[in-house]
């Protein structure tokens, strides 16, 4: 089942926002390379953050942006092997940068037409 587009934005924005609580719980240091249209290439530390059904979110450290000045990302499984990708700006809104599919080569992988995000 698809969500529409204004809900899945209002679930992928609300997973960022979650209680820190939460997050202590479930989240864990993690190595991310995220490629985004042209910007430089982020390769570095993130904290990881798991959801059901292979869902997850990736954030760089305080005071570190993600290329294209993303301060989060979160790749939501909408089924096997394809995920919609969502960026938090420091302005707080959720953008969509798009349909990824996994990679057949990096299974850590999700490559967007103009985007990958890896989180090891």
């Amino acid at each position: 089942m698809k969500l529409p587009l204004a809900l899945a934005a209002g679930a992928a924005l609300a997973a960022f926002v979650a209680p820190a609580a939460a997050d202590a719980q479930t989240s864990r240091a993690a190595r991310c390379v995220v490629v985004s249209n042209g910007s430089p290439t982020y390769r570095g530390p993130c904290r990881f953050t798991p959801e059901r059904g292979g869902t997850f979110h990736v954030a760089p450290p305080r005071g570190r942006e993600f290329p294209g000045g993303q301060t989060g990302i979160s790749v939501e499984i909408v089924e096997p092997g394809v995920a919609e990708v969502y960026g938090l700006t420091p302005r707080g809104p959720a953008s969509r940068w798009g349909t990824a599919v996994r990679s057949r080569r990096d299974r850590a992988c999700w490559d967007g037409p103009d985007f990958s995000v890896c989180a090891y």
